[in-house]
């Protein structure tokens, strides 16, 4: 029980750092414009040498950028939440800590899948059909990494919840 909660903190952890750096860097798209390439992200595009914020309210942007905020705030809570399981394992009979963490790290999965989704649909959609010289780049790639992260850190959990209630429920009245 404790190593696949050992895993599932392992992967939670990294899938965390892996959803920072993915939200807060420019790299989401690279594209070449008059011999020169340029890059952005979900915050802000660079020029060779100089970078501008997104002005204008872009919708898809603005749903890719909420979805991974609560994506990282679902996957910090888990984490709390999986470390206090993990060091004092005790469960309540309403509130079971492995179990709370393993689904909070779903919800993080689903936030982070939706948010790429997103991200994937319209820019594939807009840049595929207008512009012939562009790529997503690696902070879009470590956002699908961190999906994978954050799915087997929710498996992890549930399987250590799993664990530990198969015995109590064979020993009930």
């Amino acid at each position: 029980m404790y190593s696949f909660m050992g895993g599932g903190l392992f992967c939670a952890g990294v899938g965390n750092i892996l959803l920072i750096v993915s939200t807060a860097t420019d790299y989401w798209m690279q594209y070449r414009q008059s011999s020169n390439y340029m890059h952005q992200g979900l915050w802000r595009y660079c020029t060779p040498g100089k970078c501008f914020p997104h002005n204008d309210s872009i919708a898809h942007l603005d749903a890719t950028r909420a979805l991974m905020i609560l994506s990282l705030l679902a996957c910090f809570i888990g984490i709390i939440i999986g470390i206090m399981a993990f060091i004092h394992y005790s469960s309540f009979d309403r509130f079971d800590k492995t179990f709370a963490a393993g689904i909070l790290f779903f919800i993080s999965c689903f936030f982070v899948f939706l948010a790429m989704a997103v991200y994937t649909g319209v820019t594939i959609n807009y840049y595929g059909k207008r512009y012939g010289n562009w790529r997503f780049s690696w902070s879009y790639i470590i956002g699908w990494v961190s999906v994978v992260l954050t799915f087997f850190s929710g498996i992890f959990y549930l399987c250590a919840y799993r664990m530990h209630e198969c015995p109590r429920s064979g020993t009930s009245h």
